[in-house]
Parts: C-alpha cells; sequence; structure tokens
C-alpha cells in the first residue's frame, strides 16, 4: 500500500507521475479508517473491547483539508511546477501546535474549543512544501507526560506494536500515527524526550534539534527554554527531509538561530569512518530516589538495552568509525531533579495565560466576581498533571524557596552543559564527535502501569532530558526487537547544530543493519 511507502519514495512516485497526491491521500485515509479507531474525545464513554484494540492517535482528522492540498499538488504537477520538497507527503501534527482554523487543544479540556486564527511556522514551512496535513494528533495534555494517557481526550493512544501498551509520549500520538502507516511523518516536540522517547517505544526515528534550530512560533509552550520541535519518521532519510523544510530562521520567534541551515541531504551516505563516538558508563544505569527514604539507588539497566547499544557500536566500529569508551558524563543523573523544578516554574508561568476570559475554556456556572471565574474555569479546565505543575511551580519559584530550588536547578542544568562541552571540546584528548547511548531504560511499559506516579514516569527520561538542558541535538533510532517483541531504540547525541553529522551517522547505521544483525562490541 502506498501508506506504507517512506515519505520521500512518495514524493519522488509523485513527481514521477507515477502516483497522484490524492491517490496517495486516499491510501493514507483508508489506512487511519482501518487501525485508528475512533478519535479521542472529552466524553469517551465506556472504553470497549474493540477502543483496546485500535491505536488512537487522532484527536482531529482534517481530511478535507488534505484533499484540497493534494489537489493543489497535483495541479503543480500538472503544470509542470515544483511542488515542493514534501509533496504528497502525509502528515500529522502533535496538537500542541496551531493550525489555522482547526481545534488546536493541547489534549485539554481548557482548550478544547479553541480554534486557532494562524499556523505554527513549522506547519506553514510543510504546507509551503507540499505536505498533506492528515490532522492533529493525541499527547500528553500540555505535553506532561510520558505516555499520552494523561490527555483529556479519550481513548488514549496505544502503542501499534501491542496495543496493550503505551506509544510513550508526550509525542505518543505522532509515534504511533507513523509506527502504524496513518502518516509518514509526523510534526512532534520534545522537553525532555517527548520525542525521541516514543519514536523508541514504536520503532521509528525521531530527532529533537538543537534548541533554537526550529521555530516555537505557534507552539503552546510547557518549557520555554527546553521545548523543541522536531520530526518523527519511519526512516532517517524522511526525518532529514522534514528537517530541511522547518528549520531555519523565524522573525517571529526571537529564540530562532540566525544560522544558515545545512544540506542535511547531502552527506547523508557519507559514512562514519573516522568519526570518535562515545560510550559513556553514567548513560548505562539510572540513578533515582527510594521512595522509602529518599536516598539516591543506581540501577544498571537492563542487559538487552546495553546489547543493543554495544550491538550498535559493533556495526561503527566496522563501519570506521573510533570507539571511545568511558565517557564522563557526570551530571546525568540531576538531569530529571533538575527538570523538575525548572520546567515547573516554567509550565506554572506559561499556563497563566488560560483564565477563562481571553480564548478557550470558561466554567458555565455563574460567579461574582473576576478572581472566581479564573478559578472556577481553571479547576474545571485543567487536568491533573497541569494542576500539580502549576502548584509545583509556584512553591519552588517562591522568594523563601527560590535559592533553594529553581536557581540551585539552573545551576545544575549549567554544570549538564559543561559535561557536554567537554565531551566534544577539541581540545580534550578524549574528544568524541557524537555520543552514543540507550534511548530508554526499558521498552514500553503496560497502559496504566506507571500512569499516576509522576516521579516514576518522570524518569523514563533520564537518558534524554540531558540534551534538553544542554540544548544540543538529540536522535533515537530503531535498534531492533527485545525480547518482548517490541522495538528498542539507541540515541546518537551531538554537539550544537550537528544535526547533519547526527543524521549521516544514523543512516550509516539504518544501511548498515537493513538485512541483519551485527555481534556487540565488546568493551576493553
Amino acid at each position: 500500500m502506498l501508506c506504507d511507502l517512506p515519505a520521500h519514495e512518495l514524493t519522488r512516485l509523485l513527481k514521477a507521475r507515477q502516483v497522484s497526491a490524492l491517490e496517495i491521500l486516499e491510501d493514507s485515509l483508508k489506512r487511519i479508517d482501518q487501525v485508528d479507531g475512533r478519535p479521542g474525545t472529552l466524553t469517551p464513554g465506556e472504553i470497549t473491547a474493540e477502543d483496546q484494540c485500535k491505536v488512537h492517535a487522532f484527536i482531529t482528522l482534517t481530511a478535507e483539508r488534505a484533499r484540497a492540498q493534494a489537489q493543489a499538488v497535483d495541479d503543480k504537477i500538472a503544470a509542470g511546477e515544483d511542488p515542493g520538497a514534501l509533496a504528497g507527503a502525509p502528515v500529522t501534527i502533535k496538537d500542541i501546535f496551531t493550525v489555522a482554523g482547526v481545534p488546536s487543544t493541547a489534549a485539554s479540556r481548557i482548550l478544547a474549543n479553541f480554534i486557532a486564527p494562524y499556523s505554527a511556522t513549522p506547519v506553514v514551512r510543510m504546507e509551503q512544501a507540499g505536505a498533506l496535513v492528515l490532522g492533529k494528533v493525541n499527547l500528553d495534555e500540555f505535553t506532561y507526560g510520558s505516555s499520552t494517557e494523561s490527555s483529556a481526550f479519550q481513548p488514549s493512544t496505544r502503542n501499534p506494536w501491542n496495543t496493550e501498551r503505551v506509544p510513550g509520549g508526550s509525542s505518543g500520538g505522532s509515534a504511533a500515527a507513523v509506527a502504524a502507516g496513518e502518516g509518514a511523518l509526523s510534526l512532534g516536540t520534545d522537553t525532555a524526550g517527548s520525542i525521541r522517547q516514543p519514536a523508541a517505544f514504536c520503532g521509528v526515528v525521531g530527532m529533537k534539534p538543537t534548541y533554537g534550530r526550529v521555530s516555537r512560533y505557534g507552539l503552546i509552550a510547557f518549557g520555554s527554554s527546553l521545548d523543541c520541535p522536531g520530526p518523527l519518521a519511519r526512516n532517517v532519510r524522511d526525518a532529514a527531509q522534514m528537517l530541511q523544510v522547518i528549520a531555519g530562521r523565524d522573525r517571529r520567534d526571537s529564540t530562532s538561530a540566525n544560522r544558515p541551515v545545512e544540506d542535511y541531504l547531502a552527506g547523508l551516505e557519507g559514512g562514519v569512518k573516522g568519526l570518535r563516538i562515545g560510550l559513556s558508563p553514567d548513560y548505562f544505569r539510572i540513578t533515582f530516589p527510594d521512595p522509602a527514604n529518599g536516598e539516591y539507588i543506581q540501577q544498571p539497566l537492563p542487559q538487552e538495552i546495553e546489547a543493543a547499544v554495544l550491538r550498535a557500536a559493533q556495526v561503527y566500529a566496522s563501519l570506521g568509525a573510533e570507539i571511545v569508551e568511558d565517557v564522563p558524563m557526570p551530571n546525568t543523573r540531576y538531569g530529571i531533579p533538575a527538570y523538575f523544578v525548572i520546567s515547573r516554574v516554567e509550565a506554572a508561568s506559561n499556563l497563566h495565560r488560560y483564565d477563562g476570559v481571553k480564548y478557550g475554556y470558561r466554567t458555565p456556572k455563574p460567579q461574582t466576581d473576576l478572581r472566581q471565574l479564573y478559578r472556577a474555569s481553571r479547576a474545571e479546565g485543567f487536568g491533573r498533571q497541569p494542576k500539580l505543575r502549576i502548584l509545583m511551580g509556584m512553591y519552588v519559584s517562591a522568594a523563601q524557596y527560590s535559592a533553594q530550588y529553581y536557581q540551585r536547578a539552573l545551576r545544575v542544568r549549567t554544570l549538564i552543559r559543561s559535561d557536554f562541552e567537554q565531551a566534544f571540546d577539541s581540545a580534550n584528548p578524549r574528544r568524541i564527535d557524537l555520543l552514543l547511548t540507550p534511548t530508554t531504560p526499558t521498552t514500553a511499559f503496560p497502559m496504566g502501569a506507571v500512569y499516576g506516579d509522576s516521579v516514576l514516569m518522570q524518569y523514563a527520561d533520564q537518558l534524554t532530558v540531558p540534551a534538553n538542558h544542554a540544548g544540543t541535538p538529540g536522535l533515537s533510532i530503531p535498534a531492533g526487537l527485545a525480547a518482548d517483541g517490541l522495538p528498542l531504540g539507541i540515541q546518537l547525541l551531538g554537539a550544537d547544530f550537528s544535526e547533519a553529522l547526527l543524521l549521516r551517522a544514523a543512516r550509516a547505521y539504518e544501511a548498515a543493519t537493513a538485512s541483519q544483525p551485527s555481534e556487540g562490541y565488546k568493551k576493553k
């Protein structure tokens, strides 16, 4: 089926006039009808046995909008015009981005009736490149979570590999839609690993670019210093093509980088010969507080997670890369505690705009004054996770606690950044070009197994969040299957604006392992 082809192949067939954009679209809509089930709603009723067998990636399907876009692409082809770099590629949009004239809910009741008056810059750029926007996909409410279960729009998304498992989060709808063939590409966001973690859980490619590489204009903010839009795709070439389209300076976003965008496709097949790829022991264990006494416990990763990384290291060694062992990244263990504080302060600040007055949900109950209107609207409109983040953010940023929590967390973030700077410093004798790590400490966990435990769920992001603190890019790629039949992901981390290098290294691994697995790398 056309819906199972990668985006770059669909675009090639389209430009060769072997298929039309309308044919591509209808095939994708047929797949959605087959596997997705009913879209998430605020009033789902009982979750049936049939619901439990479907993917439920979508909140809003925009079929007619996509048909109009497909017709426009076909008209350009007929007229001999260039239809764009993503022409005919079916894409889905995480419902944290605004799309003009379409509900933009952030998976929250408080924005359930919000119709965006403008589109986010990455969305505009994809549409201008000929992409067909199929609709908005589900996520954790305001991106707060690692499983997509906290969405106010139920049924929440399920993992296409096993619908009893979560797809990850918060870009769970994006990863699941790509994995299920419902869309070739998806636009997600990564605040602590929210692109890379669901990409690993669903067996697809997911990239967090350097902070500022992709505009945040039109992104409904969670942690403004951490949020990064990025691509999810079935293969590395598609991720590179999508990043090529959405990256670049945006005058509407003062945090976007004023730096030329590299040609991510030009050197994609360049291989890894001569590169120094590092392994860090700090990424082969999880450090977390003991619930009984608060003391830190170190736990090694499951053997099959470590083995997947070592297999990848052996692949890279066989391709001519030098593997550098024992790269110190000592502050990795503090990534989650620092994230708990920084993200909550920024979330509390960003959520203040939802007051029931300007837009979004307003309580239908009569109120005596404005303060009561705010309280009632927020109490009814926000779910549990936003409320928890508001409370914690207000607490740790209060004058009497700021030095103890928030200022200390900012200093820890600086230490994490210094780990990356030293690892990639050309003057460092142990200098590396890339760091190879696991993406997640487990495969996709069962629905309901972790949801409700905010601390435990947050530690699913311990291996991804350091790159968000540092602002550096990261890329998760599939690395085979675990014993439970679920996908494993490995992660490549690089220096600022090293997206082209990350994509090249990921493509080398993808090509080398396309036909057969390799032996594991033997640590010295």
